[in-house]
């Protein structure tokens, strides 16, 4: 029987964080929720197996204090789920830099402080587990959506760097890549002021998106919680349910078209099409990769259709 585990979950009030903790509380664990109004969340209020800590992820000192709020609370953590970030749509060109900083700091820096926070106490109590909440778009960057898949790419190289890092201690890192799903997320989306020269363009990409597209936001929480709670990854008791071994350079070369192997959906400049499918994947120094179905070759995102996680 698998124990109890203790589960921080970022951005736990919506969407995909919200499924992460339904998910891990249906597992009979515990678990600390956190977001910028994560108190105010209702399903959470009268729930003693729930912690909720209002942060902002982008405010570095008050991450920490949130984790050891945590860990004084639970005292210790098993499982983190690094899941908060926002997305701006919009091309390139229209960014302005305030736009931009925004969608780094929430990404990337943002993850980047919480992944701070929670290494001493998972590095404490082995095997630990940090599943960073990254996209396809963290794979392969897709029109509307570069400063987005910039943070994205972002985090998968800092994910690397700390599961090698982590390692050492027991600690494994999953990188998660949903496709794109509907959650509130996208209710409140926010976008660029559109140039006129690239009206052509966006009419073409709202005609050939999908607004239906896979959800795959529950089951691919599902998943996750499984892996994480079964062990699926070095320094676990569990089974490690491991299909392939994926070089950091390997990875690169897909990113920029270069391979034709492993699952992507056949966008421009990543070569032909492979299946997608959701796996759980073995990677040097305790990096796993666990990926949902990607979308279509003609679903490309748009700001009027679906958009990656």
């Amino acid at each position: 029987m698998v124990e109890q585990r203790i589960w921080l979950v970022t951005g736990a009030s919506r969407g995909l964080g919200r499924a992460f903790t339904r998910e891990a509380l249906a597992a009979g664990d515990r678990v600390a929720a956190l977001a910028r109004t994560a108190t105010a969340a209702p399903e959470y209020r009268d729930d003693e197996r729930v912690l909720t800590v209002d942060v902002d992820v982008t405010d570095r000192s008050a991450v920490f204090a949130a984790v050891e709020r945590v860990v004084d609370h639970f005292g210790r953590l098993d499982v983190v789920v690094n899941n908060a970030g926002t997305m701006w749509t919009g091309f390139v060109e229209e960014f302005t830099e305030e736009q931009a900083r925004a969608q780094m700091e929430t990404n990337f820096f943002g993850a980047l402080w919480v992944t701070q926070a929670v290494l001493p106490a998972l590095r404490r109590r082995p095997p630990g587990r940090l599943l960073q909440i990254s996209s396809v778009a963290g794979i392969a960057a897709f029109p509307t959506t570069g400063l987005y898949s910039a943070s994205k790419f972002a985090l998968e190289g800092l994910s690397e760097a700390v599961a090698a890092e982590a390692a050492h201690f027991g600690v494994a890192v999953t990188i998660v890549e949903p496709g794109g799903y509907w959650t509130d997320l996208y209710k409140d989306m926010p976008a660029t002021a559109p140039l006129d020269d690239y009206a052509a363009l966006r009419a073409e990409l709202a005609a050939t998106s999908d607004a239906d597209g896979v959800d795959s936001e529950p089951a691919l929480a599902a998943a996750a919680v499984r892996a994480a709670r079964r062990g699926c990854g070095p320094g676990s008791r569990g089974q490690r349910r491991s299909t392939e071994t994926v070089d950091p350079r390997q990875r690169r070369l897909r990113r920029r078209g270069r391979t034709r192997a492993g699952p992507h959906p056949g966008l421009g400049g990543m070569g032909e099409g492979q299946p997608g499918g959701r796996t759980c994947r073995a990677g040097p120094a305790g990096i796993h990769h666990l990926r949902s179905s990607v979308p279509p070759a003609d679903a490309v995102p748009s700001a009027r259709g679906r958009a990656p996680a």
